[in-house]
């Protein structure tokens, strides 16, 4: 990538390929988040239907449900198309589908629009980081996939607070908050320009993979997939259970939710920063099992004792974890993927991820609410500190988590 190289020793933010592709990651936090504040005045606004109850709350989870279903394709899809076509289509999707909400009469129609905008999610997902893995290299792409997980975690507080301003005017002006991504289209314009001069690298180096063994990277991919599936579905016990234990333990869900939360995204867009100085200097693998190791002091430590102390400190360590090992399962994906599949790799992450966020709920509620929290969270802790022996052992880690040349 000696072209590709020339052009990317330029500052991200002088480039405008990877400020788009950087703005478009946080439309992943944009899509769920920021309807969340106006759920019950939407509810209230809808009183005369009778599902109105389980239709609203439905509304926050639907796009992630589209996702698992279309990103596979659109992995697919890229590969045959072109990922910086895709994107497009994705972003331009993305708008007509999320703003819709903001005029369409009933909440059927509306709900309709939430599962578009999980098309559009996965279609933009998708495309945006297997363009990641065409455009950038080693250092490079460690440093730009650390900046996209500190977008993501500091675009979320921006969006919901956005939105809860919003929500207090009328519940039908979130939506108007996915009208922002117009702004991303002139950012894209030239991405496809170098896309194409990306081509042939990817074509020499899907021989050079080819030739070290057919289906090799398939087996890698469905490891990495399981991973990364694993990791959320336990992660989003923050998300989905940790206003019940606030409530639980004395404190108030609303505020004591916003808070942890906020400690969390705060502290992962921080840490986030280092993962291209870690990854260089000790590698991948001792930046997996550290960012595992803190997400299972996080879990321990939130319910080692009912005070506000420990529940932030752990929200923090739990953040910084995440932001450690997230954008390490896409550097392995688009690391052993060749490069004319990489679009296809790249969904398959995506699917098991919004999958993650599916299966939490429904997997760990029942656990919850035979066992309590300590249990569930001590296990996800003993979970996640097993992840971190064997990130530092395993030798596939090891292998894929040195230093590009």
């Amino acid at each position: 990538m000696l072209h590709l190289h020339r052009m990317s020793v330029r500052p991200f933010w002088l480039d405008a390929a990877a400020i788009g592709l950087l703005l478009t990651a946080t439309l992943k936090i944009m899509a769920n988040a920021t309807i969340s504040p106006a759920l019950p005045a939407l509810e209230a606004s809808f009183a005369q239907d009778p599902h109105a109850g389980h239709l609203t709350r439905f509304l926050v989870a639907a796009p992630s449900l589209t996702v698992i279903c279309v990103a596979p394709v659109a992995g697919l899809l890229a590969d045959r198309i072109g990922k910086a076509r895709l994107l497009v289509a994705g972003v331009v999707l993305f708008v007509l589908a999320g703003s819709a909400g903001a005029y369409l009469p009933d909440l059927q129609s509306i709900l309709l629009s939430r599962l578009a905008l999980g098309a559009a999610v996965a279609l933009t997902m998708t495309a945006q980081v297997a363009l990641v893995g065409d455009l950038f290299e080693g250092s490079r792409r460690n440093a730009f996939l650390g900046w996209q997980t500190v977008a993501i975690n500091f675009s979320g507080l921006i969006f919901i607070s956005l939105a809860g301003f919003l929500a207090g005017l009328s519940p039908r002006l979130p939506f108007l908050v996915y009208l922002l991504p117009v702004i991303l289209l002139p950012f894209l314009s030239g991405i496809r320009r170098q896309e194409r001069k990306a081509a042939h690298v990817a074509s020499d180096d899907t021989r050079t993979r080819q030739g070290s063994g057919k289906g090799t990277w398939l087996g890698a991919i469905a490891a990495i997939c399981a991973l990364t599936m694993s990791t959320v579905t336990l992660f989003f016990l923050m998300p989905s259970q940790i206003p019940f234990y606030l409530l639980g333990i004395g404190f108030d869900p609303a505020s004591g939710t916003a808070a942890t939360l906020g400690v969390l995204m705060l502290a992962g867009g921080a840490t986030a920063l280092l993962f291209k100085p870690l990854s260089d200097r000790f590698g991948l693998t001792v930046v997996l099992a550290a960012g595992f190791a803190a997400m299972a002091a996080g879990f321990a430590v939130i319910v080692s004792y009912p005070v506000w102390v420990l529940v932030l400190s752990g929200a923090g360590l739990i953040g910084a974890g995440y932001s450690l090992v997230q954008p390490g399962f896409f550097v392995l994906a688009l690391k052993v993927a060749p490069g004319n599949r990489r679009g296809s790799a790249s969904g398959l992450v995506t699917t098991a991820m919004f999958a993650g966020q599916v299966v939490s709920p429904l997997l760990l509620t029942t656990w919850l609410e035979a066992s309590g929290f300590q249990p569930v969270f001590f296990g996800a802790a003993g979970v996640f500190a097993a992840f971190a022996i064997g990130a530092a052992a395993t030798t596939l880690f090891g292998s894929c988590g040195k230093a590009e040349a």
